[in-house]
């Protein structure tokens, strides 16, 4: 995908679509694996008491005030890597949680099964060469927006009840998480 097409103003527009998007990553080794997106979460801007760019620019998040197009990936609670899309103008601080994609539920899971870690934060989400990419899918695998379920984020509680009411979480029907 192009970095115009990664970069807009309307993260959680841009969250829906990424629903049965190709993720591709090439390993170490130099094998490609690929993985159809089935759930992603949006987190957009300052206001957005969910997004960490909630307190400003900081070293960390410094990533996410760049043109939309590039990997933020963090460490949450010291344990999993999290593969985040951002998707802002210069700037404006947002970008799209990876959730799941190619049967594998659960970020931190996610960026284990493809070998994703801090390396790979700030590079492109466009080129190949970066080793970590979004194609789009084919058509016979591309999901209809008839087959997406629209729900509240998850695990953000701490943001307050309108945040975390936010319906900005997006998953492929059939793919959601067993309770």
């Amino acid at each position: 995908m192009s970095p115009e097409v990664l970069r807009c103003k309307n993260t959680v527009a841009l969250a829906r679509r990424l629903i049965g998007k190709t993720l591709a990553r090439r390993l170490p080794g130099g094998e490609t694996q690929r993985a159809i997106i089935t759930e992603t979460e949006a987190y957009h801007g300052e206001t957005d008491l969910a997004c960490h760019a909630s307190k400003g620019r900081t070293a960390r998040t410094d990533v996410m005030y760049r043109a939309g197009g590039v990997w933020y990936v963090y460490l949450c609670y010291g344990v999993h890597e999290m593969l985040n899309l951002v998707t802002g103008p210069e700037d404006f601080p947002s970008a799209i949680l990876i959730r799941a994609a190619g049967g594998v539920t659960g970020p931190g899971r996610l960026t284990k099964a493809l070998k994703i870690n801090r390396a790979l934060n700030g590079a492109c989400a466009c080129d190949p060469a970066s080793g970590l990419w979004i194609e789009d899918t084919p058509a016979p695998v591309r999901a209809s927006q008839k087959q997406i379920l629209i729900t509240p984020r998850i695990g953000i509680d701490y943001a307050g009840p309108v945040w975390s009411a936010k319906p900005w979480r997006f998953v492929l029907k059939g793919n959601q998480p067993e309770k």
